[in-house]
């Protein structure tokens, strides 16, 4: 599926939505590791983006939103609309990371 057919709207400009496959997502649970906390822990000394944290979390999302758009694929859509991020602190140090929308076939208008 192209990512071009993700979106947080309900639809696409110059396309119909001809079927409705329900709801699709993606998770993935990640933890820091140890060498991360202490990293982290430097960097939060000197202040500023703490740039082991912001890759963690976008490497979460990505791997998230890929696993939505592999159970889109497998249930024959070709788009997903209203996507959405969600996450969790699972416990201490573990991050749950979910990605949702509704699958749906769309073609020209």
């Amino acid at each position: 599926m192209d990512h071009r057919y993700v979106t947080t709207g309900l639809g696409f400009e110059g396309f119909k939505i001809t079927g409705y496959f329900g709801i699709v997502r993606g998770i993935t649970v990640r933890s820091r590791s140890v060498v991360g906390n202490l990293g982290t822990s430097i960097q939060t000394i000197f202040g500023g983006n703490i740039t082991i944290y912001t890759e963690l979390c976008e490497k979460a999302r990505i791997e998230a939103f890929d696993i939505m758009i592999e159970h889109a694929q497998r249930i024959g859509a070709n788009a997903i609309v209203s996507f959405r991020y969600d996450a969790n602190e699972v416990m201490d140090g573990v991050t749950e990371v979910l990605a949702y929308g509704t699958a749906v076939t769309v073609v020209p208008a």
